[in-house]
């Protein structure tokens, strides 16, 4: 991808509307965002990744490819990071072949996907702010859905930010999923910690169902069948239930993302001087199924997990 027609960036056009939007963090859910982007805003996309090859299908597609962060701040209005977390982020935005030298002396909306810290949200937007005199503005937009749901672009989307520029950012999340504008900045990683909450509670819930299940000689798929029927239902249980069940824990969601998460949750209940029963509880469990080498696997490792206890 080092050819003339993808390392340079096409000149925009007056017939094309809508703003040029960069994405960085290929990954499992990287990737389809950017897919269904580019489907919003054919040849407005441009892409970039420490590993050329994940780029490729998105580059085939008609995205532009930017060979480093420098080119994609060279290209891009509005960029969304989709990294795994601040640090990362940071190691993009900053020195000579980074987003911000890039965009130096324009508009940019950088748009944080990352389930991220809420204070540390807000500390990149006043250390940017300061140092780009205010050129550079911050939304952050966690997202819950998973890969299925990125790839549909059904992914529910959590949005914290200034009015003005949630207004600027939505129309290019629509593309993905279904942002809600929650409060100001950091508000969306707050909602964010709340679902994953919810979510790693669900999957330990299920990890040990399975177990409490297979070890009393039930089938566990015919019992999982059966729990999508009633109040045990939820959208955890259809989308890892089935790999539960089959004992199939390739990684999809990685189960280790879930302590960086349930970490930041116990620091907004700090924050929020709420003295949580659960979290603790499940903190400490995640810790220990990735203590246990387990943390490379999808989330429905929480079943092996129990079972090895």
């Amino acid at each position: 991808m080092n050819s003339e027609k993808t390392a340079r960036p096409r000149a925009k056009t007056d017939a094309e509307d809508g703003p040029r939007i960069g994405v960085i963090g290929l990954g499992n859910m990287g990737a389809p965002m950017a897919s269904r982007l580019l489907g919003a805003f054919p040849r407005s996309v441009a892409v970039t990744a420490r590993r050329p090859e994940q780029a490729r299908p998105l580059v085939d597609a008609g995205a532009s490819w930017a060979g480093t962060p420098r080119e994609l701040g060279e290209q891009c209005d509005v960029v969304l990071s989709v990294l795994p977390d601040l640090p990362q982020l940071e190691a993009a935005l900053d020195g000579e072949d980074g987003i911000l030298a890039g965009a130096r002396g324009r508009d940019l909306l950088l748009v944080i996907c990352s389930t991220s810290s809420p204070v540390g949200v807000g500390e990149l937007a006043e250390r940017l702010g300061e140092s780009e005199e205010g050129r550079v503005r911050v939304v952050d937009a966690p997202v819950s859905g998973g890969v299925e749901g990125a790839e549909a672009g059904t992914l529910s989307i959590m949005v914290g930010g200034a009015e003005e520029d949630v207004e600027r950012a939505e129309p290019v999340l629509r593309a993905c999923g279904t942002p809600k504008h929650l409060g100001p900045l950091g508000s969306g990683q707050v909602a964010k910690a709340c679902n994953q909450l919810v979510v790693g509670a669900t999957a330990m819930a299920l990890g040990e169902a399975a177990a409490l299940a297979s070890r009393s000689g039930l089938d566990v798929a015919r019992l999982f069948d059966l729990l999508s029927r009633g109040y045990a239902d939820s959208r955890v249980l259809r989308t890892r239930g089935v790999a539960m069940a089959a004992e199939d824990y390739r990684p999809g969601g990685l189960a280790a993302y879930m302590v960086k998460d349930l970490r930041f949750g116990a620091d907004v209940a700090g924050a929020a001087a709420v003295n949580p029963a659960l979290l603790p509880v499940l903190l400490e469990s995640y810790e220990e199924l990735v203590g246990r080498g387990l943390g490379d696997q999808d989330l429905s490792v929480t079943r092996r997990y129990v079972e090895e206890r």
